[in-house]
């Protein structure tokens, strides 16, 4: 008999994270997921009646499965982004149940930076608002492959098919426009149960999948062995001891790509070059080594490496600069502006920057750009161009979620200021998105 752990081995993964306004019922959608697919635990059902009851609530609110702060639980709202591990026979799940409020914006960017597939929450009463266009925005940016909406609370609006059309086209039109590569449009009550895990009995007009059912089927890749192979330095291991006293290593992990003993390789910024001489994983030796793993290169030449470099094959360098042109999500509370100095965080490399230029921000009702604002403030999405102190090795943003992605950081208080895309804009990103990556922003 197979166990319950092989079959798990045996399926897929699938990265999602849920985003909507407020009071759209994003945790509750999660809750009836879990619920429904039987993958709450007995002792979990049992303190989540108990908390509806002591708010005097006869049903249970599969809401509180999500909402684990204790903030969130008295005020009735999602303030962080919760994750939650779940499976089916058919594919494992990563959610990250992300906030509704225009505050927590930041927290959707956190959450579906490593998403293969983003549901967007819609209330069927009021239909596509601003935070809508703002989340349809960023998961448009980050290319995130699917994009399911999930028009909810239809049984406030008696089912009715025309309801869930109109937001349907409105939504679509929007999106596509974006860039987004796949819209699956899917009417829901995730309070009633409808179309969530069960099809609904209240809505026979409508023949596509439900909610489970998409997730369980929507195609997803994590072979990113494939890409530009990138490896960052995390940390240089030297042990100078009697038994190794020539040992120096380079570990880190695996951004994107495969790695062999004897491959040629280049050390960025600097340019100098060598061969690989050994791959430690996990203690032992191996000849052949790819992502995600954590490693240690050995290589045959003595070149200053230090961490923040970055090893790549040779004949597959990107080019360094000093010069980054993106599209940049802000996060924090105090504005981003011209001449403003920040840190630059690329991979394992954090280096002083100044930012130069804002070309424009992004209008969110008819995507028209606002040329030269001076300055972003929180929530706001734009282009930026940023001088560095150093030289980095940057891919764009649509070549590797990873090595594309950065961080600007204020250098006072350490507070991240935006999540950068390098080259990103909705031009580009109106082509195809590509495989999702596994890496992504946390503030």
């Amino acid at each position: 008999m197979t166990s319950t752990t092989e079959q798990l081995s045996a399926t897929t993964l699938l990265r999602f994270a849920t985003a909507g306004s407020v009071d759209d019922g994003k945790s509750t959608l999660v809750g009836r997921l879990l619920h429904d697919s039987k993958s709450v635990l007995a002792d979990q059902l049992e303190a989540v009646e108990h908390a509806s009851r002591s708010r005097g609530q006869e049903a249970p609110d599969l809401a509180l499965l999500t909402d684990g702060l204790r903030a969130e639980r008295e005020q009735g709202i999602t303030i962080d982004v919760a994750y939650r591990y779940f499976a089916t026979p058919r594919r494992r799940f990563i959610l990250a149940d992300t906030p509704g409020h225009v505050q927590y914006t930041r927290n959707m960017v956190t959450g579906a930076s490593t998403a293969e597939l983003t549901v967007v929450l819609v209330d069927a009463r009021n239909g596509v608002v601003e935070q809508t266009r703002r989340h349809a925005a960023i998961a448009a940016l980050l290319r995130v492959p699917h994009v399911v909406l999930a028009v909810n609370k239809m049984d406030l609006v008696g089912y009715e098919e025309p309801v869930f059309a109109k937001i349907a086209k409105e939504f679509t039109a929007y999106a596509s426009e974006l860039g987004v590569p796949e819209i699956t449009a899917i009417p829901i009550s995730a309070l009633a149960g409808d179309n969530v895990v069960e099809p609904s009995a209240h809505m026979d007009w409508y023949g596509g999948p439900t909610v489970l059912e998409h997730l369980e089927t929507v195609p997803v890749s994590h072979d990113l062995t494939g890409c530009h192979a990138r490896f960052p330095v995390q940390y240089v291991i030297r042990p100078q001891t009697a038994e190794h006293p020539d040992y120096r290593g380079y570990a880190g992990q695996i951004a994107a790509g495969t790695f062999r003993v004897g491959e040629r390789v280049t050390v960025l910024p600097s340019g100098r070059t060598s061969t690989i001489a050994g791959i430690d994983l996990l203690g032992e030796p191996v000849d052949v080594a790819w992502t995600p793993q954590s490693v240690t290169l050995l290589l045959a030449d003595d070149i200053d490496i230090s961490r923040g470099d970055l090893i790549v094959p040779s004949g597959d360098a990107p080019a360094t600069t000093q010069d980054i042109e993106a599209t940049v999500c802000h996060v924090a509370d105090q504005p981003l502006a011209v001449g403003q100095r920040v840190l630059l965080k690329h991979t394992t490399r954090t280096v002083k920057a100044i930012v130069k230029e804002i070309p424009s921000k992004l209008t969110l009702d008819d995507l028209s750009q606002h040329p030269a604002p001076g300055q972003l403030v929180a929530n706001d999405i734009g282009r930026v161009r940023v001088r560095t102190a150093e030289p980095l090795a940057m891919d764009a943003y649509a070549d590797s979620r990873r090595t594309g992605s950065f961080l600007l950081i204020d250098p006072a208080d350490g507070t991240t200021l935006a999540a950068g895309m390098a080259g990103e804009s909705f031009a580009t990103a109106r082509a195809a998105a590509p495989e999702a990556d596994d890496e992504g922003w946390d503030f």
